[in-house]
């Protein structure tokens, strides 16, 4: 079975989209339906905002497995793994998703913590006397 694949990536979340022609669109998340693995109707939502815009929701069944990060993460990897993966299927949808923002990678990430502060920034409390 012929299938279109792409990688997206957000915080430390991985996810492998594939997309399979001809399909009803019926989404799996690491072998479970979309419904049952993003509890929070906004995650579903995220994951499904490419297929809306491009108008290409029941056209393919889609296939992803997710790793690492947390579940905002996920959804957010998945989102924009699926709008490679359309690039991939029809290339003139690029425009559509660059104007909508979903083929630009989210490189914001979690500060790391600093010596002698308390956390990335908060620093100890300053005491005059």
């Amino acid at each position: 079975m012929e299938y279109y694949e792409a990688v997206g990536r957000r915080k430390t979340a991985t996810a492998r989209v594939r997309l399979y022609p001809g399909g009803s669109g019926i989404i799996t998340v690491n072998d479970r339906p979309v419904e049952e693995y993003f509890v929070r109707e906004m995650d579903i939502a995220q994951l499904k905002e490419p297929l809306k815009v491009t108008a290409m929701e029941h056209r393919f069944n889609i296939s992803i497995k997710v790793r690492g990060g947390g579940i905002g993460g996920q959804s957010g990897a998945a989102a924009l793994g699926i709008s490679r993966a359309l690039l991939k299927v029809h290339p003139e949808l690029r425009d559509m998703l660059r104007k909508g923002g979903f083929l630009t990678c989210d490189a914001r990430v979690k500060e790391r913590k600093k010596p002698g502060l308390k956390r990335a920034r908060k620093a100890p409390q300053y005491t005059k006397r």
